[in-house]
């Protein structure tokens, strides 16, 4: 355990020529961001004031104050500033993260670097005391826009290493008010939050089912158990099963290899490459995962998850065609914010790639990182627009597979529901799925199944219930609004189908 009230120098500075920089080269201890606020402070004096800010920046980051006495010289001002942090409990939000630490270190100095402003006739007391009130008000109002991250994205990540005027310029936008709204469409539907915890096929840690509690079945048949599902990926690295033929070169044996140089056998073993008949190990890895199922047995304890059931990388295929518009178009944000989260939570990859038309295809990844925050929030604040050609993001998640970050990733698709594929896409999917064991999520978000989806898809989760989610707005939309170019369905298709009276012609004609 370090002691958070030691000073700490650079390790990498030797001990003469620190002394030749005292006392700037405590500098090295702290983050560059408060370099130039603790050289300029006004408050305190410097040897004193540098080795004092390194303790501090330690002790916030364990959740705590250091001693008393570490008071940057200038022990009323830091004592007032003390009872303010204290009584705001800000160590609960500086525990485990530099950044607020941080934070709360640079609006300490600004607040105390205006003290030597003060007006004369005022005096240094009651200047502390307006001091220390304009710093509770200032982190009233930001602890407040913290708890709001964390309410939405249940875990800031690595938004933390966000400044945070950087941060709050976001808070302030249409994006992030639409992000807010759709959290709350997510908390209302919890079942679709289980179902995108579920995708994914990477192993476990352990390997293991979830522990059991000793807590007897009420009911069996209602409550679900994991089942172990086990997926072979063929030539992938693993424990060597035998010998086969093939033209795999990597994994050639050293037999074949030998004939290479040789000036006859180098005719047979070209020979054996073209016809694929060379000598090549066998091994295939064996991917386990974990399902919820329903079980029907006697009542047995009921068993706890401790972990996500769904592992590895996620590629989210978004639809963002004017069908999806409204209230579709909020249930599938939900969606994507709660991919966001349950990739978080579980340290996984995740791609979002929004589709509409022919050559509308949006790829980026989702992550709460500055770049994957901008890329929420504008997909927030966009309004679903345009055709719907699933094609793209089918090739484009397929290519993604084949590649080493992604090899063991799952698609979802959130849709409507309303396209179709094409043979020779379909018949590429269905490879990756036998040889790679890929799988394919549906969220359907529409009145009926398509056979485009059911097609595609290995599971779909069906929301039947999208429209009590419309807003005003959404509604006043959908009432004017038409799914096809023409109302008349039998007249699109069986232009023949209806006679009409003799007449002047029409825009249709």
């Amino acid at each position: 355990m370090f002691d958070a009230d030691v000073p700490v120098a650079d390790a990498a500075m030797p001990g003469r020529a620190a002394a030749a920089n005292a006392p700037f080269h405590h500098l090295h201890a702290l983050p560059r961001a408060l370099w130039q606020a603790a050289l300029v402070c006004s408050s305190g004096a410097t040897d004193r004031r540098l080795p004092d800010l390194s303790c501090w920046q330690r002790a916030l980051q364990a959740g705590r104050l250091p001693d008393a006495g570490r008071d940057w010289g200038d022990p009323d001002a830091c004592a007032a500033l003390r009872g303010a942090i204290t009584d705001l409990d800000l160590c609960a939000l500086t525990q485990g993260s530099a950044a607020m630490a941080r934070q709360v270190l640079g609006v300490m100095l600004w607040h105390l670097d205006r003290l030597v402003d003060r007006p004369a006739a005022q005096s240094r007391d009651a200047a502390i005391d307006h001091m220390v009130q304009a710093f509770r008000a200032e982190w009233a109002t930001q602890r407040q826009d913290w708890e709001q991250v964390l309410a939405l994205f249940k875990s800031l990540g690595d938004l933390a290493h966000l400044n945070w005027d950087t941060l709050q310029g976001r808070l302030d936008s249409r994006g992030w008010r639409e992000a807010q709204r759709i959290g709350a469409v997510l908390d209302t539907v919890p079942e679709l939050a289980r179902f995108i915890d579920a995708v994914g096929r990477a192993h476990r840690r352990d390997d293991l089912p979830p522990a059991a509690d000793p807590r007897p079945r009420i009911d069996a048949a209602r409550q679900p158990v994991a089942v172990a599902i086990t997926t072979e990926l063929l030539d992938q690295p693993s424990e060597v099963r035998g010998v086969k033929r093939s033209g795999q070169l990597a994994r050639m044996l050293a037999s074949e290899a030998a004939m290479v140089r040789h000036p006859v056998l180098a005719r047979l073993w070209r020979a054996r490459f073209a016809e694929q008949q060379l000598l090549t190990y066998e091994d295939a890895a064996l991917a386990t995962q974990w399902r919820l199922q329903a079980d029907t047995r006697t009542p047995a304890p009921v068993a706890m998850p401790q972990a996500p059931v769904g592992q590895g990388p996620m590629l989210v295929c978004l639809d963002t065609s004017g069908s999806m518009r409204g209230a579709p178009e909020n249930v599938a944000k939900a969606c994507v914010l709660q991919a966001l989260r349950t990739a978080h939570a579980s340290g996984r990859a995740c791609r979002l790639l929004a589709f509409g038309g022919s050559g509308e295809l949006l790829e980026q990844e989702l992550a709460l990182t500055p770049q994957g925050l901008d890329t929420l929030l504008a997909l927030m604040d966009q309004s679903f627009d345009g055709g719907t050609d699933v094609q793209t993001p089918l090739e484009r998640a397929i290519a993604r597979v084949q590649e080493e970050a992604f090899a063991l990733a799952d698609i979802l698709i959130v849709s409507d529901g309303e396209f179709g594929v094409t043979p020779a896409t379909l018949d590429a999917l269905r490879r990756s799925k036998k040889t790679l064991g890929l799988r394919v999520h549906g969220i359907l978000i529409g009145d009926r199944e398509t056979i485009g989806l059911l097609e595609v898809c290995d599971q779909i989760h069906w929301v039947r219930a999208w429209r009590r989610y419309a807003t005003a707005a959404d509604q006043a939309y959908a009432d004017g609004f038409s799914p096809v170019h023409s109302r008349s369905l039998t007249a699109m298709y069986f232009p023949n189908a209806i006679r009409r009276e003799p007449g002047p012609p029409t825009a249709q004609d």
